[in-house]
């Protein structure tokens, strides 16, 4: 049995306990969230307002989504803005929300010292934020993944992987965003006790757009300058620089190296799953869930409930290729058979 082995089955009835606990399990879980309708309170007469960084990126869609949906089963009025990925735009859109003083509002990413002044300002207002993936002081509630423990189990399957020793590239160009910096911070925590495996400087940097074609290109061009046994894996805090990074490796043949992510979007996922493609394994979220309780634990807050966490974690899983099949069913991305 190696380490991470032992790790995983120490960690089983901590999971069981968490998904109990949160009543959120990974498997159905959209037949989860129904089964919870009935303990949400109706949102009829409630505007509420949500301000996205942007929807480009399936994750960051389906939240925003999940959120307006929940918004209207519940028999409220969303006013959805998606910035585009544009922090003064965003901005623009706080501002206009405040100036219409809806019952609620949902901010939804973006760059936290960016964000900041303008999330204390609608506390200022008087109006009830929450946040989806900001983690922030004028928050009421945060809701996300367990972002420490996201970083922490991907970078031991990494690390297992490659068995403890080898030279890894890491793209870490928005650690301005709180869920990153932490899976950031969690990797480099689990590499402190793995010695000889070494982060390539310089770090690689993801960019927003053009993320796929960016990555493809940085990791092709270190390919040439490292060749075949100088590189073991390739490590981002989300997915979509996993698809460039995992395009240029295949496309090198360079099969020693695997890649590793986070987010879990369809396509990713079912790269995981072919057995040709150099991308080891990716955490996957639950973004319409996560969107959905966002808006539940609005309904419960405006309904008089001052009991709600400053963080709800709904549940993630790690997809390797010995369970991406099984996965890609329980998320909703394929129809089981």
């Amino acid at each position: 049995m190696t380490p991470f082995d032992r790790f995983l089955t120490k960690l089983a009835p901590l999971a069981l306990a968490l998904g109990a606990l949160t009543s959120f399990p990974l498997a159905h879980a959209q037949g989860d969230a129904a089964a919870t309708d009935n303990t949400v309170p109706s949102l009829k007469g409630k505007r509420i307002g949500i301000t996205a960084a942007g929807t480009d990126h399936y994750w960051d869609l389906k939240a925003y989504q999940g959120a307006i949906d929940e918004v209207k089963r519940l028999g409220g009025t969303p006013v959805a803005l998606d910035a585009g990925r544009n922090d003064n735009r965003q901005i623009s859109q706080i501002q206009t929300l405040i100036a219409q003083k809806p019952d609620a509002i949902i901010e939804q990413l973006g760059t936290a010292s960016v964000l900041e002044p303008w999330l204390q300002k609608i506390r200022q207002a008087g109006i009830p934020l929450f946040t989806i993936d900001t983690a922030s002081p004028s928050s009421i509630n945060d809701t996300t993944s367990d972002n420490f423990f996201i970083g922490e189990q991907l970078a031991l399957k990494l690390v297992n992987d490659i068995h403890g020793e080898g030279n890894i590239l890491v793209f870490n160009g928005f650690y301005g965003v709180p869920v990153c910096a932490i899976r950031y911070d969690q990797l480099k925590a689990v590499l402190k006790y793995y010695p000889k495996v070494h982060i390539i400087e310089p770090e690689l940097r993801d960019v927003i757009p053009n993320t796929v074609q960016s990555a493809y290109a940085q990791v092709s061009q270190l390919l040439t300058k490292y060749p075949k046994g100088q590189i073991s894996a390739v490590w981002a805090a989300w997915d979509v620089p996993q698809v460039g990074a995992t395009q240029a490796v295949d496309a090198a043949r360079r099969d020693e190296i695997k890649t590793y992510a986070v987010d879990g979007s369809p396509d990713v996922v079912a790269l995981v799953k072919d057995p040709k493609s150099s991308a080891a394994a990716v955490v996957a979220q639950q973004p319409s869930l996560i969107g959905k309780t966002a808006v539940d634990n609005v309904a419960r807050y405006l309904a008089g409930d001052r009991s709600l966490p400053p963080y709800t974690y709904v549940p993630s899983i790690l997809v390797t290729k010995d369970n991406a099949g099984t996965i890609q069913q329980t998320l909703g991305q394929v129809t089981a058979k």
